[in-house]
């Protein structure tokens, strides 16, 4: 159990850390002349929604408190030995302000599909030279994913 809490931990904590890849020309792959046969598995991927089956995450604008308080239990199991609610890291980045540096559709895919965005998505590779440990796979549900996103919102103020 308490290796389930440190992967979801690890995992919270690069999607906290990450920053704008919009302000990075470095993570920009548009220009055909500048991908590499070694970066064509990043070629065609969205570093907005990130890799996963989530395309449309829909939010509404009030908080759905009951999703929360099931996104914090299932946090409380999964990813807080890793990750505070604060902006200060533990083993992985802090989650204060996470839902403001990244789209619902990139979190719930970094939850549910973890591997593939460790592999792909320049964010998160960024923050492993940071943090220097690999988020373990937590095996969420949907559901359980979308909870946490709601708790998220919550920490970062959503009412």
């Amino acid at each position: 159990m308490k290796k389930i809490c440190t992967i979801c931990l690890l995992a919270l904590f690069i999607i906290a850390c990450g920053g704008n890849s919009n302000d990075n020309p470095a993570t920009n792959t548009s220009d055909p002349a500048a991908t590499s046969e070694g970066d064509k598995k990043t070629s065609d991927y969205d570093p907005n929604r990130g890799e996963g089956k989530f395309s449309d995450v829909k939010l509404d604008e009030k908080l759905d408190a009951a999703m929360a308080a099931r996104g914090e239990k299932i946090a409380d199991l999964k990813c807080t030995s890793c990750h505070k609610l604060t902006d200060e890291k533990l083993v992985g980045p802090g989650w204060s302000g996470v839902t403001g540096r990244h789209k619902a559709e990139w979190i719930m895919n970094f939850m549910t599909n973890t591997d593939a965005m460790i592999d792909k998505d320049p964010k998160v590779q960024a923050m492993l030279e940071i943090c220097m440990v690999r988020m373990p796979n937590q095996s969420l549900s949907d559901g359980d994913a979308r909870d946490i996103l709601e708790f998220l919102r919550k920490n970062d103020g959503v009412k």
